[in-house]
């Protein structure tokens, strides 16, 4: 029988946090994580000394863009590489133009660019060319499109985005990679004992079930598989959690304050 309420977590994604602990699975949202794109400065054909003024400008406003808002042992995120994250974020969710982020949320997605790179490395095979995770993210990039009202709208955001299909295609691998990495080293620790699954059935789902669709409400038989995974990707989130608070020292991991225009 299908569980046609709303309970438990939904469809997982890449970790992301919201300052303090650190990011959960269930926070992902997602989704995937590109590279940065460097800033270009222009040069102005003027008088010495306005020329002098533009460059002096240039190089304040370039200081600001690639100052070094976290790092990975010798590894510097910058934050232009931040502000790309959080752009390449909201293209993924098809929110084009996206809205001006806040320096909270520029943290915030600097720590999922942050333990993303992390959980990487944690990798024991290459998994880059796995043609099931090739398959997976290319029906993720074939959703993505379809959130833009129109094909024109997509290309035009991509265009602006600074990435072709490749690219993206690279960066929704990636995600995967993370996601079956998590998988691998999470799921056998998170298998919930027969009590915590009565528990479930009898304290969330049985009245949540009631008041959405009312009695009768299905016997735990008929949804106990289901409530089983709801159970185990919270678990998934407490032991992610607490891997990252592990992964952090040894991976040298220091992150600096985080500014915006907003």
């Amino acid at each position: 029988m299908e569980l046609n309420t709303t309970i438990g977590e939904g469809r997982r994604r890449c970790p992301r946090a919201g300052g303090g602990p650190p990011p959960t699975c269930k926070d992902l949202d997602s989704r995937l994580r590109g590279n940065g794109r460097g800033w270009r400065e222009g040069l102005l054909a003027s008088p010495l000394l306005l020329l002098a003024m533009a460059a002096s400008a240039s190089f304040s406003r370039a200081e600001i863009l690639d100052r070094v808002v976290a790092s990975i042992g010798d590894a510097a995120i910058t934050q232009s590489d931040v502000e790309h994250e959080y752009r390449l974020e909201r293209f993924l969710d098809g929110q084009w133009p996206p809205p001006a982020p806040d320096s909270k949320t520029l943290k915030q997605a600097c720590e999922r660019l942050v333990y993303q790179k992390v959980l990487l490395e944690e990798e024991t095979q290459d998994l880059s060319h796995d043609p099931a995770l090739e398959k997976a993210a290319t029906e993720e990039l074939d959703g993505v499109r379809k959130r833009f009202p129109s094909e024109r709208d997509y290309q035009s955001a991509l265009q602006s985005l600074h990435m072709d299909e490749k690219q993206i295609l690279t960066a929704l691998i990636d995600q995967q990679r993370i996601l079956r990495i998590i998988e691998e080293r999470l799921r056998p620790s998170a298998v919930p004992a027969t009590p915590e699954v009565e528990s479930y059935y009898r304290d969330v789902f049985t009245p949540e079930y009631t008041r959405t669709h009312g009695p009768p409400v299905p016997p735990l038989a008929e949804v106990e598989e289901q409530i089983q995974e709801i159970l185990v990707q919270k678990k998934i989130d407490q032991l992610l959690a607490d891997w990252l608070v592990e992964l952090g020292p040894s991976y040298r991991v220091h992150f600096y304050p985080v500014t915006s225009d907003k």
